[in-house]
């Protein structure tokens, strides 16, 4: 190319006034989508993408490049070139006339680059190739796309009645036209799309596989558009085309994505290479059965696993995801928890589970992350974004750092697991390959929101699971079904992981998943069957477009009978039944549905069996406490073969539905709030969960039987009323229809106990099925409750819809509105995460303490961090930033407060008040830790007030709110 095409620009540094031409930027791009291609993509994204053309990898690879080649011809029009005088001038100079930024106005605004460049290459296929306008706006809308929202119609209507922003009125039109088509036919030439161009035609490009083009443009824009790794004009050195990318790919150093070889061994052989099991322990069949339906399945496709806690799902999990991950061509794994504390708890698991992995040893890198909001502030994850590095160019002829060796000398190290620079942020990080974060992150997959095609390409080229199904209400199931099908649209491989699933969720997930081309002969038949089956454990299998199996494993033979009785709801009552079960020694569980039941229960306990007798869990904690708290509970309550520190006298523990979930902690007696019978499923879990002795002979004699006392209820009246505040919780229906599904094992002298697991699916499906078993005169309570339950189901579906994603289009058609009246940005910030879960709002705040002398300091009853540095009474400058260690444990010491605090009056309040103390000194952007976080004050009491409220904090009771 010479002439005017040469002075056309992409890229300014107002700062230095670096510059960089757009023929540069566009073959920098297209260099780099070639790479990303060959390099970082899974295999599974990329067949996807080929299977839509009739060349296949070869065609893909050259539409991709294409492409991202493409992709800023935008900047090449006079609402872009306008916008810096002197580059503008220079243009000017070569012929290319256009009006000043300030001339143009704000029509200006009709013509972002994006939806200009879609414009101007529908256009060119239009003219130069005879194509139809959806024929390009297929391909076309990849560039329209590529920051972030593909262009709606009415944005294309507007800009067709403004050519002048296109091209300028005048002499120079056609120069403009010119230089336009020259920088679309250089590409078009130089990456071998002109002779493919008239099969295309007749290609009718499937939406997901739109989708990932335009993401593997912006992921190719956002690597070549880095002046770190490509330097603008003038440059240090000069280089060439090909040296300048070569330093550019070496410097970001991406690790390449997972090639799962499928295991040959055994279960029982594959199980112990790639897990830290307990000696002696055997392969259950639930899990011989999980990796029998992977390796039958034709297709990798949906497996929903359901067995009882402790039966080892996690490990048929990821068993399952190796052979997905082979047959499928998947580059790693994303696995979503329901909370952060079981993300963080997964994580060491998942990296265990990816260091024996086969070619761990080889010396290859994987990419792993942990995705929630707080994630920096786990010690394990943040020790591998300190290895991370920095992205920088490094020309070829740079000193290299010599391979990774043992320290022996004797071979290569062992493969590493870094947390890259580069796979950061909330847009980046989960196109890492191997992910534990919240379902959350899964869930914004279904969100419209800003670039929502990267988080498409993060999960297309990964197996996904989805663990404790059950846990979602209406609202995220809303968004995780349309996750489902789109998943299912890619071919994603799923594996669902549920204890206490109810038959109609089944369904709805496999149906969700298997789209509708599985319907008719007998497909319609074979989703009821799914919807009805009662067996348990159960494994449901299909694969996109086809229709379910199902496979019913034996249990494992391990089983509790629970006895269940009814405790009427009174403090007294419940410290003297404790008292006489415990007096012979053992642990009970208490499970509260509230906080403010969990402190009073505590506070009364503690009268009777002693302050060291008593521990406290719930969410009113600090971070750092809520995690010592966890380990805690595992070092004295967790399996007998792994920790020793069980108490042994009388020991009561009080938690809220923290311990529900993940925790492996082991009860000899449990008390319970009444609450829906698949959680209270889970909470009976933690009772009599390991084998202490044959027989249980190491527990207390009275405590060989395994029970469970069910509270929180009047059950004197003639249809048991819930307490307040568990209805406000889960609602008067659910836990009516779990009372009524308990009766059986509640009422009378012949009540029988719940065996576990046989007891569980008919226990579940007879709380949640469509046809209630309604007790004599319970009729018009429950009829009350369903009207107000059906109301709010409704209002929930109806609100997620609103900014839910629509299902996938038809073949051909164009992402054009994909997005339209979305969200915007969204990330995994509380305001972000009200956008998947029907929650209020929260207000969270970091916890310091001021001294009498007014002086701030972190806490000080912190424990040291995992490299022994102490946290504790720290002293926190005002006048300038703490140190960066400082600042992350003031980071660390993150409260959420009570929902009362989310009432809008009461928040509104609360955060004025915190804004009149806020430190100026810390909001600054060399602040990252602490700058626009809003700081909690306590006194040397640790008490402060706060919004009409008095905080109290102790580290054994937690946060305690009284009205002042």
């Amino acid at each position: 190319m010479n002439g005017p095409v040469l002075s056309v620009w992409a890229k300014h540094d107002r700062d230095f006034g670096g510059w960089l031409p757009l023929w540069r930027h566009m073959e920098d791009s297209a260099a780099v989508a070639g790479l990303v291609w060959d390099e970082w993509l899974p295999l599974s994204v990329r067949r996807l993408v080929a299977d839509a053309l009739p060349e296949g990898e070869a065609d893909a690879r050259r539409l991709a490049v294409w492409l991202a080649g493409v992709h800023d011809i935008g900047k090449a029009t006079p609402a872009f070139a306008c916008q810096v005088d002197e580059l503008a001038d220079r243009m000017r100079d070569a012929g290319l006339e256009m009006r000043s930024r300030k001339a143009m106005g704000p029509d200006r605004a009709m013509a972002p680059h994006g939806l200009a460049g879609q414009v101007l290459l529908g256009e060119w296929l239009e003219e130069r190739h005879g194509w139809t306008v959806r024929q390009a706006g297929q391909f076309a809308v990849a560039v329209g796309g590529h920051h972030g929202v593909p262009p709606e119609h009415a944005q294309i209507r507007d800009l067709d009645g403004h050519g002048q922003l296109l091209r300028s009125s005048g002499p120079s039109r056609d120069l403009w036209r010119r230089v336009q088509g020259e920088l679309l036919d250089a590409c078009t030439e130089e990456y071998g799309v002109r002779e493919r161009l008239a099969a295309w035609r007749a290609v009718r490009l499937p939406q997901p596989v739109q989708v990932l083009l335009t993401a593997v443009v912006i992921v190719a824009d956002w690597i070549a558009s880095n002046p770190d790794l490509f330097p603008y004009f003038p440059e240090d050195r000069p280089r060439s085309g090909a040296e300048r990318v070569a330093a550019a790919w070496r410097g970001l150093d991406l690790p390449a994505p997972w090639t799962a070889t499928e295991p040959t061994q055994d279960t029982e052989r594959l199980f112990a290479s790639r897990f830290d099991l307990p000696p002696g322990a055997s392969v259950r069949p639930v899990q011989e059965a999980a990796v029998d339906v992977a390796r039958s399945m034709e297709t990798p496709g949906l497996l929903i696993v359901e067995a009882p806690m402790g039966e080892g799902k996690t490990e048929a999990a990821l068993a399952v995801a190796e052979i997905f991950a082979a047959r499928s061509g998947a580059g790693g794994v994303f696995f979503a928890l329901p909370t952060m504390a079981t993300g963080n708890a997964m994580f060491p698991r998942l990296l265990d589970w990816l260091e024996r992995l086969p070619g761990a040893d080889d010396g290859g890198r994987r990419a792993v992350h942990l995705a929630h909001s707080k994630a920096a502030l786990n010690e394990g994850f943040a020790d591998l974004m300190r290895r991370g590095g920095r992205v920088a160019a490094v020309d070829m002829d740079a000193p290299s750092s010599a391979p990774h060796r043992r320290a022996d000398g004797g071979g290569p190290a062992p493969g590493e697991l870094v947390a890259h620079t580069w796979l950061r942020g909330r847009k980046k990080a989960v196109l890492a390959s191997f992910v534990a974060g919240t379902i959350d992150q899964l869930l914004f997959a279904g969100l419209k929101s800003r670039h929502l095609a990267l988080r498409h390409l993060a999960v297309a080229g990964k197996v996904v699971v989805i663990d404790e199904a059950h846990a979602y209400d209406a609202y995220m199931n809303v968004y995780l079904d349309r996750v489902l099908s789109w998943l299912g649209a890619y071919g994603v491989p799923v594996v669902v992981l549920s204890a206490t699933l109810p038959a109609a969720r089944r369904r709805a997930l496999t149906e969700a998943y298997a789209g509708t081309p599985g319907r008719g002969a007998g497909g319609d038949e074979r989703f009821a069957e799914v919807g009805e089956e009662s067996a348990y454990p159960l494994l449901t299998a299909v694969s996109p477009g086809g229709t379910p199996v199902l496979r019913r494993p034996a249990s494992s033979g391990r089983g509790t009978d629970v006895a269940l009785e009814p405790l009427d709801d009174d403090l007294d009552v419940l410290t003297d039944r404790l008292g006489r079960e415990l007096a012979g020694g053992g642990c009970a569980l208490v499970v509260r549905n509230t906080v403010r039941r969990v402190l009073e229960t505590a506070r009364a306990l503690r009268v009777r069996f002693g302050e060291d007798a008593v521990t406290v869990a719930h969410s009113s904690f600090l971070d750092l406490d809520r995690a010592a708290n966890d380990a805690d509970l595992l070092r004295r309550f967790g399996p007998p073969e792994k920790f020793e520190g069980r108490p042994a006298g009388p020991h009561v523990v009080v938690a809220s539905q923290v311990a529900e979930q993940s925790l492996d902690v082991d009860f000899d007696l449990l008390v319970s709030d009444l609450c829906p019978v698949d959680l209270l499923l889970q909470r009976a879990g933690r009772l009599h969960r390991h084998p202490r002795g044959a027989g249980q002979r190491d527990r207390p004699p009275g405590l060989r039987t395994a029970r469970c006392l069910v509270t929180g209820v009047d059950w004197a009246t003639a249809v048991p009323t819930p307490v307040r505040g568990s209805v406000a919780v889960y609602g008067a229906y659910a836990l009516l229809r779990s009372a009524a599904a308990l009766r059986p094992h509640l009422n009378g002298d012949a009540r029988r106990p719940v065996r576990l697991p046989s007891d569980i699916s008919p226990l579940v499906q007879a709380a949640y099925g469509e046809k209630p078993d309604i007790p004599e005169g319970w009729a018009d309570a429950l009829e009350e409750a369903f009207t107000r339950f059906e109301r709010h189901r409704a209002d929930q579906a109806e609100r997620a819809a609103t900014f839910g994603l629509g299902p996938v289009g038809r073949p051909g058609r164009p992402l054009f509105g994909w997005l339209a009246a979305g969200v915007g940005e969204v990330d995994d910030t509380p305001a972000g995460r009200a956008q998947v879960r029907d929650s209020r709002e929260s207000l969270e705040v970091v916890v310091v303490r001021r001294r009498e002398d007014g002086g701030l300091t972190t806490v000080p009853w912190l424990p040291p961090d995992g490299h022994g540095r102490e946290r504790a009474g720290l002293a926190l400058p005002v006048d300038q930033v703490p140190t960066a260690f400082a600042a992350r444990a003031v980071a660390a010491s993150g409260l959420r407060l009570p929902m009362r605090f989310s009432a809008p009056e009461v928040m509104d309040r609360a955060i004025a008040e915190l804004e009149e103390r806020c430190v100026d000194a810390w909001q600054t952007k060399e602040s990252h830790w602490l700058a626009g976080q809003l700081v909690l004050e306590l006194d040397e009491d640790c008490q402060t007030r706060l919004a009409g409220f008095t905080l109290s904090y102790s580290r054994s009771q937690g946060l305690e709110v009284t009205r002042a």
